[in-house]
């Protein structure tokens, strides 16, 4: 699956650097480009959700962290 998204990346990379010459031209070409570049984002997101480490983030977030008074916010 992460292969997958990779060259998926990748041959948006391909697209957006061929659309890219035509942007100024045609404002077809500059919506697609745009909505590449929406895709190719929604792409990194996906894969940069499957690289974080669920089980770690599960326990950070049972774990109690620092607690602030109001008198840390005053300190300095």
């Amino acid at each position: 699956m992460k292969k997958e998204l990779i060259k998926s990346i990748k041959e948006k990379e391909s697209q957006l650097a061929k659309l890219k010459a035509h942007v100024e031209k045609s404002s077809i070409c500059a919506e697609l480009y745009n909505k590449v570049v929406l895709e190719k984002a929604i792409l990194k997101k996906e894969l940069e959700a499957m690289s974080r480490n669920v089980f770690v983030e599960n326990i950070k977030r049972l774990l109690p962290g620092k607690k602030l008074y109001i008198c840390d916010y005053f300190r300095n």
